[in-house]
Parts: structure tokens; C-alpha cells; sequence
């Protein structure tokens, strides 16, 4: 499984991907200078319960820290993952 990060104008994505299959997509917009808003998260049905949506978080907040940016999640998906997970909780927007 291939995970990537990509940004355009004011807007960015993980994907992750299985060949040339598009198996998960966490979107988010870019709010500001230091913050972003994770605002959806799709997944073909072929990889639920595999931990991939949880993996893409994990690569937004690893960018979000290296980039001293915080985090406001709207998506449902990823605001559950934010009140389960506590070693993610330092980049959420207060």
C-alpha cells in the first residue's frame, strides 16, 4: 500500500493505493498560514477494516507537526479517530 501526500492551491489529500487502485482518500482544506481542516474521507468498500484511514491521518499529522500546523477535523471519520487516539491530540486546532 502506497500512501502519498499532495497539496494544490488551498487544498490537499493522503491517498492511499494499491497499485493502480485508489483504495482510501482523506481530504483537507488549507484554512490558513498554521492550520487545515480535514473535511472528508472516502474508502472503497474492498478496503474497510484495514486501518488504511487511520494510516493517512497518521501522514497529515506528521505533516501538520513538521510544518508546526494544527488541525481542525470537520471529517466524521477523522474526528473519532482525534478523541480515540491520544498521541495525535497535540496538533488539534484548540
Amino acid at each position: 500500500m502506497e500512501i502519498s501526500l499532495k497539496e494544490r492551491d488551498n487544498k490537499g489529500f493522503a491517498m492511499a493505493r494499491e497499485g493502480t487502485k485508489r483504495a482510501w482518500m482523506m481530504t483537507y482544506s488549507i484554512a490558513g498560514e498554521n492550520h487545515i481542516i480535514i473535511d472528508h474521507t472516502e474508502v472503497d468498500p474492498e478496503f474497510k477494516g484495514k486501518n488504511i484511514g487511520k494510516q493517512l491521518l497518521y501522514k497529515i499529522v506528521e505533516m501538520a507537526r513538521e510544518k508546526n500546523i494544527k488541525i481542525t477535523p470537520l471529517c466524521p471519520f477523522a474526528n473519532a479517530l482525534f478523541k480515540k487516539l491520544d498521541d495525535i491530540k497535540d496538533v488539534l486546532k484548540s
